[in-house]
């Protein structure tokens, strides 16, 4: 049977009242949280910073991924690994050595994941896939909340899992933006192993419910509903 992690994008809770939020999310049981940083660069906002990742590895012991959306993140990475990242989301189209940077961030006792945009081509990831323990795929333009889910996006993570496996590889595939229990079911059938889900845990009055639903509507799909 297929499952599908669930992890909490940070970005759609109420920061004011971040430990409230750390401890609502811990409750439903994520599997881990997701933390945006962008740079006001590579998109066009900016948001949350290495004393946010502080904050909440205080506050948690559920592994945290940072996702940084900015436009030299090789010379960042080793700030979010001592802030205490436990997996480091870099973009592909960023600029910078991709190899050389996820080395650098697997030198440093961190996982290290690649992500790419929605007009990215997977097949431009493929040199550097036995490099990461995650593939990231974007199914909306990183850095906007509320887009609606980029279905063609599907396609890549039926070619990354192929890849992963033509190869023997090991890495996740996760999908991150417009993730909802109405496109979690298709996600998982294409092959993805996480999620990233933002409002639709964080905007509910009860986090819990809405986890439980996310992970019947992905369970459904992988028995083979």
């Amino acid at each position: 049977m297929r499952t599908c992690r669930l992890a909490a994008s940070l970005l759609a809770a109420d920061l004011g009242r971040l430990e409230q939020e750390v401890q609502r999310v811990e409750k439903a049981l994520v599997d881990s949280i997701h933390i945006d940083v962008m740079d006001g660069h590579f998109v066009p906002y900016f948001a949350l910073g290495a004393e946010v990742v502080q904050a909440v590895r205080r506050l948690t012991r559920l592994p945290i991924e940072v996702h940084l959306m900015i436009q030299q993140p090789d010379r960042y990475a080793r700030t979010f690994v001592e802030a205490g990242a436990d997996l480091l989301i870099v973009h592909l189209e960023a600029y910078h050595h991709p190899q050389r940077t996820l080395r650098t961030i697997r030198d440093m006792g961190c996982q290290a994941a690649l992500a790419i945009n929605p007009m990215t081509l997977v097949e431009k990831t493929y040199s550097l896939l036995d490099e990461v323990d995650q593939l990231l795929c974007m199914s909306v333009n990183p850095g906007f909340m509320g887009q609606p889910f980029i279905i063609e996006v599907l396609e890549k993570v039926r070619l990354a899992q192929a890849y992963r496996d033509k190869n023997h590889l090991s890495y996740n595939i996760s999908i991150d933006g417009g993730v909802t229990d109405e496109t979690i079911g298709p996600c998982v059938t294409a092959g993805a192993n996480q999620v990233v889900v933002g409002r639709p845990i964080f905007t509910q009055k009860d986090a819990c419910d809405a986890t439980r639903l996310l992970r019947a509507r992905a369970n459904e799909v992988g028995a083979g509903g």
